[in-house]
């Protein structure tokens, strides 16, 4: 058997259990595994496979990578089979527990350094040494001290470690969810969303850019990935961008906040989600309806400024459009019938999330052996080939997760956790501003190299108790968090999805990495909309989510004219400051004025009035969206 064929083997393993756990199989045949005896065999599959998958430079570095495989599969296999008597022997900390512990925990390590590179080992390393000698570091962040073998011990086998929550998330659902998204791809519903979003936008000034925001926001909410939706639809959309008259760094922008933006936009967010749901124990279903009107406004504010740019630059609409939105939706139709089985699961038959995916996934298998879309029809090779490619896909996931949970395993041991708290919530008790700048930044610096899925289980541990003890709502707590997590995918100096974004245009990384802060303004905004807006997460009466959604959208349109400084013709920087306060003043939290709506009011009529003015005083009128 060749070694793509046995990685394949595995690859297949991982979706394959993750769906049998998810349709609760052990318990209709009568078998008692639990929880983390499963997750041990999946991480034992995602380590060899990590191994299995490596390209080997010479015959050594070939069986090392075998030897390597299989001796994870034996150590997890193990821990999994004899997982009670370990229970039992926790206290005791015996010398196979030490000897298992300490090969479990090198092994993961080791995986995650070759899936992940250097950043996320950096970040671990830290709180090792935090767990080794935390009695030497000063208050108010002074931790307990332990052994390598008790650390080893704690990280393999207690609950609250590798095996954790985070796994668990990504075992039972994430991973169900991706191969629900692979199905879609392989049906051709990722060229579906570009073909409709070119068809829609087409037209249209800026119609490439705009193709862009719609195709990426759409291809997004499957992938759940901002580097992959970059690489996947950027070198469609980018060169359309290029050859329609934006620049490089524009362009390269634009996409890199485009597909990042995908990790939030419903149905089908990234990973992290999930998480949220799962930490928080709510459904699935309010992270969905809270990261809504958010990630609204966030492509609406995008689809503003390209808008505002082409007018300003003079950017025709594309000319190779061969296809309307009726001939595209007459072809691809029946790609909305697996998100409706989704929705209904979730929403109104309240089937778990993963069940909700396993549904529409059978409505694809279905649907797609009956309809092609462009040539792509799920036959039964392809639907064989997609467990595999689903395993594969998922293994960085099930290392970055179970790096996540060495971190949270560290902070457990050594009460770090619970000293940070303790320190921001006294720094909150100053001013709650102070505790969300600081948030905020420990957030992208965090978040800077590492995957979102990884950024936020870390941060979920360290800053979210931290803000939830201030006072703030929980939901709106790991939002916040997300948010400011997320965009260190476009904060220069490590922005992943803007430095992708720029190998496509071959521009400069860190002028592209800029620009997009610049047009993604809005994301650094909302996370603090969060904690003073709660009607910006569907927690308030209807009137009130109606009237903050619909003053958000005018002022977030006042500040894009002044981030683009044109308007039916180009501002002055004084006219720019007046509709950037104008703006403010309208987004500004009711909480900070104690007049209701009434500021906000007075600032869209000031605003309105000022853009009717340039309107009439424009001899082109060039301003329709």
């Amino acid at each position: 058997m060749s070694q793509r064929t046995f990685s394949n083997i595995i690859a297949a393993t991982i979706p394959l259990l993750s769906i049998m756990w998810a349709l609760q199989l052990p318990i209709v045949f009568g078998l008692e595994i639990a929880r983390v005896q499963f997750l041990a065999v999946l991480l034992g599959f995602g380590c060899s496979l990590v191994y299995l998958t490596r390209s080997a430079e010479t015959s050594i570095h070939k069986y090392l990578f075998y030897l390597l495989a299989g001796l994870a599969f034996a150590i997890f296999g193990w821990i999994s089979i004899h997982y009670q008597r370990f229970q039992m022997d926790f206290p005791y900390l015996t010398v196979e527990m030490q000897i298992l512990g300490s090969m479990a925990a090198l092994l993961v390590l080791d995986a995650i350094r070759r899936t992940t590179g250097w950043v996320l080992i950096s970040v671990i390393a830290i709180f090792f040494a935090y767990a080794l000698f935390g009695e030497f570091i000063p208050d108010p962040l002074t931790g307990t001290n332990s052994s390598w073998q008790e650390i080893a011990v704690y990280l393999a086998f207690d609950p609250n470690a590798i095996l954790g929550t985070p796994l668990a998330v990504i075992a039972s659902i994430v991973v169900v969810f991706i191969f629900f998204g692979k199905l879609l791809v392989l049906t051709g519903c990722g060229e579906f969303f570009i073909d409709l979003a070119m068809a829609a936008m087409g037209k249209k000034r800026g119609s490439a850019a705009k193709t862009s925001i719609v195709g990426s926001a759409l291809f997004g909410s499957i992938s759940g990935s901002a580097v992959s939706n970059v690489v996947t639809t950027g070198v469609m959309t980018i060169p359309l961008m290029r050859r329609s008259g934006y620049s490089g760094v524009q362009s390269g922008a634009i996409e890199a906040i485009a597909s990042t933006g995908g990790q939030l936009m419903p149905p089908i967010m990234g990973a992290a989600a999930f998480l949220m749901a799962q930490t928080l124990e709510i459904p699935y279903s309010e992270v969905v309806l809270a990261a809504l009107i958010p990630a609204l406004l966030y492509y609406i504010s995008l689809f503003i400024q390209v808008d505002l740019i082409a007018a300003r630059d003079n950017i025709v609409p594309s000319q190779s459009i061969l296809k309307s939105v009726s001939e595209v939706l007459k072809e691809g139709w029946h790609f909305a019938i697996p998100f409706i089985v989704l929705m209904y699961a979730m929403f109104i038959n309240n089937a778990s999330a993963q069940l909700a995916a396993l549904y529409g996934s059978i409505s694809i298998v279905i649907l797609g052996s009956l309809r092609s879309y462009q040539g792509h029809r799920l036959e039964l090779k392809k639907l064989i080939e997609s467990f595999p490619e689903t395993g594969i896909a998922v293994k960085d996931l099930i290392m970055i997760v179970a790096g996540a949970g060495i971190v949270i395993g560290l902070l457990n041991i050594s009460s770090g956790g619970f000293a940070l708290t303790l320190t921001l919530v006294q720094l909150g008790a100053s001013h709650i501003s102070i505790l969300l700048l600081v948030s905020a930044a420990v957030c992208i610096l965090l978040g800077m190299g590492m995957p979102t899925t990884g950024v936020y289980v870390l941060l979920a541990a360290l800053v979210a108790p931290a803000l939830i003890e201030t006072g703030i709502e929980p939901l709106a707590a790991h939002m916040f968090i997300l948010y400011f997590g997320m965009m260190s995918m476009i904060t220069p100096p490590i922005a992943l999805a803007a430095f992708s974004a720029a190998t496509i245009t071959e521009s400069k990384p860190m002028k592209t990495g800029f620009e997009a802060m610049k047009l993604g303004w809005l994301a650094y905004v909302v996370p603090l909309m969060f904690i003073f807006t709660p009607a910006l997460t569907m927690n308030s009466n209807p009137v009130d989510i109606v009237l903050t959604f619909a003053l958000s959208i005018f002022g977030v349109l006042l500040i894009s004219v002044a981030v683009v400084g044109y308007f039916s013709k180009s501002l002055s920087l004084a006219q720019r400051l007046l509709f950037l306060l104008l703006g403010i003043l309208i987004i500004m939290p009711r909480s900070w004025i104690d007049l209701n709506f009434l500021p906000s009011i007075v600032a869209l009529a000031i605003g309105a009035l000022l853009l009717f003015r340039l309107y009439k005083s424009s001899p082109t009128k060039n301003v329709a969206i």
